[in-house]
């Protein structure tokens, strides 16, 4: 069983789609549990992700969470049932097979790790960030990719960091690296560059760059939150 673990916060637009990819690209939707986890949404949100549950025949757990990534996705883990999680943005839609895909990598004994990426966006930065997520870089890793792990991984490291309400993917990302615990699949996950589109592609990726620093230089959660929302959440 594979659990798609899906943090949602005003998701009216993207949900339904993405929901619909997954199941149209799954190889065995029978196989497939979707939890979808809202962090206090207050557009329909919540109405069309009951209603795509009410439409089909794919395992959907629909759960309430106190807002933020990290505590929603821990949240989800906690209610799947499945061998493997998966953690997806609502704005990001894997490859086709892709179930299969991270279950080929499992069975092959790896444990954790996420697709390539590419953005939605054509300009060139853009194209050139996404081409380099193909390889093991730690610098080119982000939540973005999705992230697929072993719930007996997962429960080993403690589930992500709740103390970080932005970075928090690249915290459990720091940790399976620290245990050679990664791969990246070759098949690209297409993401929404809407976070550029809205402020402007260099604006952001200052900003992003920024956070990095600031964290590699050992700045705590609240810095990174509080930089993010006086630099980036407008």
């Amino acid at each position: 069983m594979l659990s798609i673990i899906i943090p949602v916060l005003n998701e009216s637009y993207n949900l339904p789609q993405l929901l619909n990819h997954l199941v149209l690209k799954a190889t065995a939707k029978e196989h497939l549990e979707l939890v979808i986890v809202d962090g206090g949404s207050e557009d329909d949100t919540l109405e069309l992700a009951h209603k795509f549950k009410r439409d089909n025949l794919v395992s959907v757990h629909i759960v309430n969470s106190s807002r933020g990534r990290a505590k929603q996705m821990n949240t989800g883990a906690g209610v799947a049932t499945g061998d493997i999680l998966y953690f997806l943005h609502a704005d990001s839609f894997p490859p086709a097979n892709y179930d299969m895909l991270i279950q080929d990598e499992v069975l092959k004994g790896n444990l954790a790790g996420c697709f390539r990426m590419k953005f939605d966006n054509e300009h060139w930065w853009l194209r050139l960030a996404s081409y380099l997520t193909r390889f093991s870089w730690r610098a080119c890793r982000g939540g973005d990719q999705s992230q697929f792990i072993t719930t007996t991984l997962f429960d080993e490291i403690g589930g992500y960091d709740e103390n970080y309400i932005i970075y928090e993917d690249n915290i459990l990302i720091n940790e399976l690296y620290a245990r050679n615990e990664f791969v990246v699949i070759q098949h690209p996950l297409i993401s929404s560059a809407r976070l550029y589109e809205k402020y402007g592609v260099w604006f952001v990726q200052y900003h992003f760059w920024t956070i990095y620093v600031k964290k590699w230089m050992g700045a705590s959660a609240e810095e990174l939150h509080a930089y993010y929302k006086k630099n980036l959440k407008k």
